[in-house]
């Protein structure tokens, strides 16, 4: 793992939650944010997994608090903030990291599919976002980050659900930002590309992962897939001091890759193709020039 830029006491004195906060990016975003000094609460639906990631981040260094409960259930969302008042009586930083999603063709995705996805991913967001606001705001510091993706830049095969929902979640983001802000709530997005060693990843091609891997690299200006400590990395800078003035804004952490498409010309002829076009263009400029200038009569 690289060694963080930022100091490792750049968040001292803080409260950070994470739904969604034990396994894959939001492990990796709780165990940064605590390494930067905050105190950290993470919430997930197993409490198997809850455990042994709390106790993975104590070992770590970090102090770190595990929630049972599930972001669709409003008594879950409100009952956490309750519990963080009466044991830290603070909240600093929210990050809603929960999310759900699999495969599905667009004829073939049922009603209760497309509906538990954005029960997660936006419903669960807003009604996480609405139970920690009283105590975000009583913090001189507050700031929440909600992770979406790129899936909706454009379409995505097979993403019906999750464009959908990542979707709103990226129109929340800025509309907080625009009614929170009164309050001095920053409220921001990441939106992660193919980060390695994720569930996602995986269940883009689960019997064929190296090469599914090696197709999506191929896509990545950049030329290697993202990790998870990048995204903990935008998720600790916009928590920090140094994103103050950072708010109702998506930062897409992706290497470029949604933005990727083939070129038209190989690199190494871009120069002899451009001169080649350009002495046409100019060939023909001047034959279209000489024809328009003959006389008529």
């Amino acid at each position: 793992m690289p060694e963080s830029p930022f100091k490792p006491d750049i968040l001292q004195g803080k409260v950070a939650l994470v739904t969604g906060g034990t396994s894959g990016i939001g492990y990796e975003i709780a165990t940064q944010l605590g390494l930067h000094g905050a105190k950290v609460v993470v919430t997930g639906r197993r409490q198997e997994v809850l455990d042994a990631a709390c106790q993975a981040m104590r070992d770590a260094g970090v102090q770190v608090l595990g929630l049972p409960g599930d972001v669709r259930k409003q008594a879950n969302c409100q009952g956490w903030v309750q519990e963080i008042a009466s044991k830290f009586g603070r909240l600093d930083i929210l990050v809603n990291c929960a999310a759900g999603n699999f495969l599905a063709t667009a004829e073939n995705l049922t009603p209760n599919g497309f509906r538990t996805v954005m029960e997660i991913d936006a419903i669960g967001t807003f009604t996480m976002s609405q139970a920690a606001f009283p105590l975000l705001k009583q913090s001189d510091s507050a700031c929440i980050t909600n992770i979406s993706a790129t899936l909706q830049y454009g379409a995505t095969w097979w993403q019906a659900h999750a464009s959908a929902a990542k979707s709103a979640v990226d129109s929340l983001t800025r509309t907080l930002a625009l009614e929170w802000g009164t309050y001095g709530i920053r409220v921001n997005g990441v939106a992660p590309g193919p980060i390695e060693g994720t569930a996602g990843i995986m269940k883009l091609g689960p019997s064929s992962a190296g090469k599914v891997q090696e197709e999506i690299t191929a896509r990545v200006p950049l030329g290697r897939m993202g990790s998870k400590w990048d995204i903990a990395m935008a998720c600790t800078f916009l928590a920090s001091p140094a994103a103050a003035y950072i708010s109702g804004d998506t930062m897409v952490v992706d290497g470029a890759s949604w933005m990727w498409d083939p070129p038209l010309v190989p690199r190494h002829v871009v120069a002899k193709v451009s001169r080649s076009v350009e002495s046409q263009s100019r060939a023909e400029g001047l034959a279209k020039t000489a024809a328009n200038t003959r006389s008529k009569l």
